[in-house]
């Protein structure tokens, strides 16, 4: 069909809201490619550059030509939006089915089949939905004038830990007509990546790759081991940042700390991650409108999130990649003519990088583990139906069946809920990938340990690392932020640290099957469920947790600060009906190290300390069992109450809390044999510690 260059150019008008706007260099080139249909195209241009304006004016210029609707791949919720907004502009009728607008679904489908629709716009994981595949596409595949693979890099290996989903396209892609339209885009991809891309895509696959650099975002490396000092750096340096920006952060933990003690100190600052949930568009929008100083963000916030006045990124800790770090770093400064790009280097980075490298698969235990469990299980297995068979958290039984039945041919499908076993078994091929790509995690990791030590040429080294061309990378005109900190706030980061508290909210249901020992199953009756508690801190965390592993690493005994951290949080909390008596979980392996505690704490309460409860024998340490099922059974009939319970409400102390399993249990019996509501009390959470 003919190319329309002024029709073109006027989309991009109103596209950007620029009547002035012309086309950066490339852009045009890659929509006439498109329009024209002349094969597969690839585009590489980093951030910022407006690839999206390519996919959603050939979409235009193909729909008015009279083809049929776009398909769009798009990996993240945020980008999706974004998205939706910058085609609406364009007249672009775009449309999503996600996992958060399921109320919509039916009417979507129906536009589809009205043709009504011009871009539907979905994620990698709805290819592997069977009514997706045979419900939406199918009808329409015959029909589909475009599929656009956004952040493509994903398809290689490279990406595989990100969204292993986009395994499927090759798969969709042997099923939609041979001449298809298929457009691909990134920012990120190096020779590497390149060559697996054209495995997928086709060897015909033409390439448009364009310059790496950023002249408008300074990029520098600060390295402050400790979390108390990289808080202090946040709040001496953010308020002096002109405009807006992103915090990123490895976990979710972080962010919600971090947005916290910003808050605290005036800061507009918003935590932002796969938890966030209904906020996460209301929480966008703050943040492109100015309305908040910083989101506190996990990669949930990533690719494709386009504020073009984003002022600065900086990393809490070092990301695990080059990838990750580009992608991110490249939201800010995008129509700006100087934007920071931060890296903030903590101690706690590379263990949390271990810890992402180490889940990237399933072990072959693990994997052998599910394989058995089906073998014996005619009907299949459900996830959690799985977990009480496979010692493995649920997490990563979920990663195992995922990336099994994404192998080709899979050795297990999904059929419905369950997970059944094929035909087919699983090769050496499967492992051999798994190694490879363990070996290109770590030294990714090396890679961006070696980068935090830089003290210039920062630009130059990650485009040299994404096998761009560096060139003579000229430096926007502003001045680096200082290194250096108040002193005092560092100390009020930890007065802060140890003024919070987590909350400690109650389970309502037992496992899967039920407990035997205790012959319950199903949801815990209200009266015998523990009441929400709360938890002194993190294990080694920069507040207490330092102090609380001491005691029970080190010391053998908890400090009297301890005590009075928690004497105080108790007497903040103020739980109504108040405590009356106080009991802790008791151990057969640190006889005393707990009760000391518990005895002492009672004390600073003014509380009887009663030590009813008793372990009747050695079980595995908690740690041990990797899923809620395995702790909840291995503590089901652990505990027993011996001597007479005191009537009324009672705080329960434990040092350390995980899957709340050992103190539902305890709650249990305890209320079943007279006292009154259990308050739950922890010194410290361990639970996804090395996350």
């Amino acid at each position: 069909m003919p190319y329309h260059a002024e029709h073109a150019l006027e989309l991009l008008r109103l596209g950007t809201q620029n009547p002035a706007a012309d086309f950066r260099e490339g852009q045009e080139a890659a929509i006439q490619h498109v329009v024209d249909g002349v094969g597969r195209l690839l585009v590489v241009q980093r951030t910022g550059w407006g690839k999206s304006s390519v996919y959603f004016i050939a979409t235009k210029l193909l729909r008015e030509g009279g083809m049929g609707p776009a398909i769009l791949i798009s990996p993240l919720l945020a980008l999706m939006r974004n998205q939706i907004a910058a085609a609406a502009r364009m007249g672009v009728r775009a449309v999503t089915i996600n996992s958060e607008n399921r109320d919509d679904w039916q009417a979507v489908e129906a536009a589809l089949a009205r043709n009504e629709v011009d871009i539907l716009l979905i994620s990698p994981e709805r290819l592997a939905n069977e009514h997706f595949r045979m419900e939406v596409l199918a009808p329409i595949a015959g029909r589909v004038s475009l599929l656009v693979i956004d952040e493509a890099h994903c398809i290689s290996d490279w990406g595989h830990d990100f969204r292993p989903h986009y395994r499927f396209i090759e798969r969709i892609l042997r099923t939609m007509p041979r001449n298809l339209r298929v457009l691909a885009t990134t920012a990120t991809a190096n020779n590497r990546v390149l060559a697996d891309l054209e495995t997928v895509l086709g060897p015909n696959l033409t390439v448009m790759r364009g310059e790496l650099g950023r002249p408008s975002l300074l990029l520098q490396t600060i390295s402050h081991p400790s979390q108390v000092a990289r808080m202090a750096w946040l709040a001496t340096h953010v308020p002096n940042i002109q405009g807006s920006g992103i915090i990123y952060t490895l976990t979710v933990r972080d962010a919600v700390q971090i947005a916290g003690w910003l808050q605290s100190r005036g800061i507009q600052a918003e935590s932002y991650s796969g938890e966030t949930g209904e906020r996460r568009v209301e929480l966008e929008n703050a943040l492109l409108e100015n309305r908040v100083k910083a989101l506190v963000a996990t990669t949930a916030l990533g690719m494709g999130f386009d504020k073009p006045d984003l002022a600065f990124v900086i990393h809490f800790q070092t990301p695990g990649s080059v990838v990750a770090y580009y992608q991110q770093v490249g939201r800010a400064g995008r129509a700006l003519a100087a934007a920071h790009g931060v890296l903030l280097s903590g101690v706690e980075e590379t263990d949390i990088t271990d810890f992402f490298i180490e889940s990237a698969f399933p072990s072959r235990e693990e994997v052998a583990g599910v394989l058995a469990a089906l073998q014996g299980a005619t009907e299949g297995l459900s996830i959690n139906e799985l977990l009480p068979r496979v010692n493995a958290s649920k997490g990563r039984i979920e990663k195992a069946v995922q990336l099994l039945s994404l192998e080709t041919p899979p050795p297990i499908v999904k059929d419905g809920s369950k997970w059944k076993l094929t035909a087919a078994n699983l090769t050496e091929v499967f492992w051999e990938r798994a190694d490879r790509l363990t070996a290109l995690r770590r030294a990714e990791q090396q890679q961006m340990q070696e980068y935090v030590k830089l003290t210039s040429g920062h630009m130059e080294n990650l485009i040299r690392a994404l096998d761009g061309n560096p060139g003579d990378h000229p430096m926007p005109n502003i001045e680096p932020l200082p290194e250096t900190f108040d002193a005092e706030l560092g100390r009020e980061a930890v007065t802060y640290l140890r003024r919070t508290s987590l909350p400690l909210e109650p389970r309502r249901q037992w496992p899967t099957g039920g407990l035997t020992q205790l012959n319950v199953r199903g949801n815990i009756p209200e009266a015998l469920r523990p009441q929400p508690g709360r938890v002194l801190c993190v294990w080694n965390d920069a507040g207490w947790g330092t102090l609380v592993r001491q005691g029970k690493s080190r010391d053998g005994r908890f400090a009297d600060q301890l005590v009075e951290a928690c004497a105080a949080m108790v007497r903040t909390w103020s739980p109504q009906p108040a405590p009356a008596w106080l009991t802790c979980i008791p151990s057969r392996r640190h006889l005393e190290l707990v009760p000391d505690f518990a005895r002492r704490l009672a004390a600073a309460l003014n509380l009887p300390f009663c030590p009813v409860l008793e372990k009747t024998d050695d079980r595995p340490a908690q740690k041990e069992m990797a899923n809620s099922a395995q702790q909840a059974r291995n503590v089901d009939g652990a505990l027993r109450i011996h001597g007479t319970v005191p009537n009324g409400p009672v705080l329960l102390v434990d040092d350390m809390v995980d899957s709340k399993w050992t103190l539902t249990v305890a709650a249990f019996l305890l209320t079943s044999n007279g006292s009154g509501p259990v308050y739950p009390l922890a010194l410290a959470s361990t639970a996804n510690a090395d996350e």
